[in-house]
Order: C-alpha cells, then sequence, then structure tokens
C-alpha cells in the first residue's frame, strides 16, 4: 500500500512529465517566456535534487526536446546520474541542431569529464554524413569536436580548422562548399541553409535560386517555403502526406490557397491512419470536445500551436475510435475552416459531449474555462460523483499549454485526469498515461512504467 510520501512523489513526477511534455521556455497566452524558464527551472532543480533516478528515466517519456536537453545536461553535471545508453538514445531521436547547442551549452558550462566526451564521440560517430553536417553546422561541429577533445581525421579536420590550406577536397559535398565561392553552380550541390548565403553572396535572384534549390530542400523545408515560393514564382511542392499532424495542421492554420485545402484533409486523415496504426477503429465510440478560443492563438513565437494540436488531435480520435464526433467551442464543424476566436465555454460543451455516453471522451483544451468560469468543473464533479460514479465513460483531458504560475498543466477538475500534450502522435501513449494521473495506479505501477519504458529504448 502506498504510503502518503508515494502518493506525493507520485503527484511530483506526474507534474513534472506533464511540464517536461508541453513547456518549452517560451511565451504563452497567459504568461511571459522568462515565467516559463523560471518556473521550468525550478522544476528540473525540485525533481533532479528528489527523484534523481525518476529524473533521470523521465528521458524514456514522450517529452520535447527542450526538456530532454535539459535533462542530458543536467545528468553530466553529476558524476554517474542517468543511464548512458538511455541518454544516447535519447539524442539519436533530437533534431541535429538541437544536439549540437547542447553540445555548445556543455561546453560553455565547462562540462567535459570522460562521460561527456564519449557521448559526444559516439553521437558524431553514429551521425549518417558527419561530412554535411560540417558543412551545415560547420561552427557548432567545430566546438563539438573541440569540446571533446577530438580529431576527425584527413579532411574533415582540415575543413573545419584549415580550410584555405586545400587546393582541393575529395568528399564532394566539401569539394562543393570550396567551390561555390568563386562558381555559382556548385552552390546547388549544398543544403539550403548554406546556399542561401551563397546565393546572396552572387547576387542570384530568388526565383532562380529556389527553383534550382528544389530537389536539395528537406520535408520540412519544402513545406515552410511553399506559399513564399509561391509567390517568387517558383515550386517547392512537399508530399504533405509523410508530414508531422502537428506540422499539417500548423501549415493548414497558416491560411494556405484554398485550392490546396482539399489535398491537406486526405493528407491530415493520411497522417492520422499511420499514427493509429493497428489501434486504427479500436477506441470504441469517442466524443472530443475541442478548444478553438481566442487563447488557442498561443503567442507570437508560438503562434496558433495550441489550436494546431487541436486540429491534428481531430483528426487522430477520429482514426482511433469506431464511431466519432468532434464539439469544437465555436460550434463550427469543418476543421480546415477553424480560427482562434472567442470565450471558452467549456462546460456547454463537455454537457453535449457527455449526453451522447461515449465510450471515451477526450477533452483538448488549455484549461481556461470562461462562459461561464467554473462550469466545466462542476459539471464534471456531478458527473463522475452522481451521474456515472463506476466511471463507464472514460474521461481525459489534454492540455497543450504550460502553466507556470502552478507549475503544471491547468486542470479543469480533480476528479478527471489531466496531462499535457505537445505532439498529436504521442496522444495514444499519454492516455496510458493518464491512468497514472487518475489515481488508479499507485507509485510502484508508476515506477514500473518508467522502467518499461525505458528499457524498450
Amino acid at each position: 500500500m502506498d504510503t502518503y510520501a508515494d502518493l506525493i512523489e507520485c503527484e511530483d513526477v506526474l507534474l513534472f512529465a506533464n511540464a517536461a511534455i508541453t513547456s518549452t521556455g517560451q511565451r504563452e497566452f497567459h504568461s511571459s517566456g522568462h515565467e516559463q524558464r523560471l518556473s521550468l527551472d525550478f522544476l528540473h532543480r525540485y525533481i533532479q535534487g528528489n527523484y534523481p533516478d525518476v529524473y533521470a528515466a523521465t528521458l524514456a517519456l514522450d517529452i520535447n526536446d527542450h526538456n530532454a536537453a535539459l535533462i542530458v545536461r543536467n545528468l553530466l553535471k553529476r558524476p554517474g546520474a542517468g543511464d548512458g545508453k538511455l541518454i544516447a538514445w535519447r539524442l539519436a531521436r533530437m533534431s541535429p541542431p538541437r544536439v549540437y547547442r547542447l553540445f555548445r551549452n556543455l561546453r560553455r558550462d565547462g562540462i567535459n569529464n570522460r562521460r561527456t566526451r564519449a557521448i559526444i564521440r559516439d553521437w558524431l560517430a553514429a551521425r549518417p554524413d558527419i561530412a554535411f553536417d560540417a558543412v551545415k553546422y560547420r561552427s557548432a561541429v567545430k566546438a563539438a569536436v573541440r569540446h571533446a577533445h577530438l580529431r576527425l581525421g584527413g579532411e574533415l579536420d582540415d575543413f573545419l580548422f584549415t580550410p584555405r590550406d586545400r587546393v582541393r577536397f575529395g568528399t564532394p559535398v566539401l569539394e562543393a562548399w570550396r567551390r561555390a565561392h568563386y562558381e555559382k553552380a556548385a552552390l546547388y550541390e549544398l543544403p539550403y541553409t548554406v546556399a542561401e548565403g551563397f546565393a546572396a553572396r552572387h547576387g542570384i535572384g530568388r526565383e532562380v535560386f529556389l527553383e534550382r534549390i528544389t530537389p536539395r530542400l528537406t520535408r520540412l523545408e519544402r513545406l515552410r517555403l511553399t506559399e513564399s515560393a509561391r509567390k517568387d514564382g517558383a515550386d517547392t511542392e512537399a508530399d504533405l502526406a509523410a508530414m508531422p499532424l502537428v506540422r499539417l495542421a500548423s501549415y493548414l492554420l497558416s491560411g494556405p490557397p484554398v485550392e490546396r485545402r482539399a489535398d491537406l484533409a486526405s493528407a491530415l486523415q493520411a497522417a492520422a491512419a499511420r499514427v493509429a496504426g493497428p489501434r486504427k477503429g479500436t477506441w470504441g465510440s469517442v466524443v472530443a470536445v475541442l478548444d478553438d478560443s481566442f487563447s488557442s492563438y498561443g503567442s507570437p513565437v508560438k503562434r496558433r500551436r495550441p489550436l494546431a494540436i487541436a486540429v491534428a488531435c481531430d483528426y487522430l480520435l477520429e482514426a482511433l475510435a469506431g464511431s466519432y464526433q468532434g464539439r469544437w467551442l465555436s460550434r463550427r464543424a469543418d476543421p480546415l475552416e477553424m480560427r482562434p476566436v472567442g470565450p471558452t465555454p467549456l462546460g456547454q460543451r463537455i454537457i453535449d459531449a457527455l449526453e451522447q455516453r461515449p465510450d471515451r471522451l477526450v477533452i483538448v483544451s488549455d484549461g481556461w474555462d470562461n462562459a461561464p468560469p467554473g462550469l466545466a468543473a462542476e459539471v464534471l464533479r456531478v458527473w463522475r460523483r452522481r451521474l456515472d460514479p463506476a466511471g463507464e465513460v472514460s474521461i481525459v483531458h489534454l492540455n497543450p499549454v504550460y502553466d507556470a504560475e502552478q507549475f503544471d498543466v491547468r486542470r479543469l477538475s480533480p476528479l478527471v485526469p489531466t496531462v499535457g500534450i505537445r505532439d498529436a502522435e504521442d496522444l495514444p501513449a499519454l492516455v496510458e498515461l493518464a491512468a497514472f494521473a487518475q489515481g488508479r495506479t499507485g507509485l510502484g505501477e508508476l515506477r514500473a512504467y518508467l522502467e518499461d519504458r525505458a528499457a524498450r529504448r
């Protein structure tokens, strides 16, 4: 039987998991970037100081890259803290720019123990094309090599530290970089971000540059440049169905041309089916309450991110459910037409959803119930205690926004589990994690869950 201390630890761990999933230390609708970073820094210090083993195991959860980098950085500060294999696994999942930024921070903090150097060495050795990295992230690779006291050998060392000593490089991408200084055609053999600088240096027009560099663009670069390229008379058409759900939803909300919306709807459905996989159609009847109120705009640095997550969840839940209804706060029916506007009448929409008596109710909202304030909590209290005490309807609240003041995501009711969400692809795992937030399982089960997730890596 769990003691009071065990229950406190369970609550603390879940609170930290929610923060690590949702917060990126950036400005949100209701809090500044400084408040977010201050609150997050306190949580990291508190959890690592009180539950060091659980803190390290959190890397196995679907936390965002910002917090994963903070955890790795804090673990490497302390000799022997954390599992080196789990750290390596997590770094392999992170985007290269994020990892290189972490290595820079380790250098700035003077963290240069043997384990840190080994982790940097092994990560660089596992890169599929380190020469490509050396061109695209030249200063970052140079800093990492210096910090870990490495020698890449041959051309790479020369390229990073004494490029002018070489008359010619044998590696194609390195030679293209050398030739691009004086030969326009060579820049089209380079990564987009590097070639863009050379194009400006050579005075190449934007339309010509985009048309010729398109084959070198990554999927996300194609999506990001689609509209600006079209204005410049170029076509960088992206494979929409291969994109992550929230990326697609964000692109949809950015206002692409009307003729693209049918393609976007098909791409969102295909992406949702891919994420659902074998679970497609297995969740029974599902009703979702989805927040498209004004606060779902997010902030200037996370523009429309909460709304994009709600749109992505809408498509994924439809794929997971046997039968599905999505109920938006604005009462709009078409997710392709969603815009962040109006108050947050969560209580009324939850009543509408529960009237259907679904197998599962999923609420995707930042939790700022204000029309009228507190109605959602009262509706959920009456439902759980009077109308459905046996819990025949499973209810979970997914919140995409970290509340810096509360050190957690904002909850609607203590009777309903709330978990943070950042990417729609994590939704099935987060619903699983919600069982711990609901208090149906204790600390032992939570620790076993974390250990199992870590062991599967």
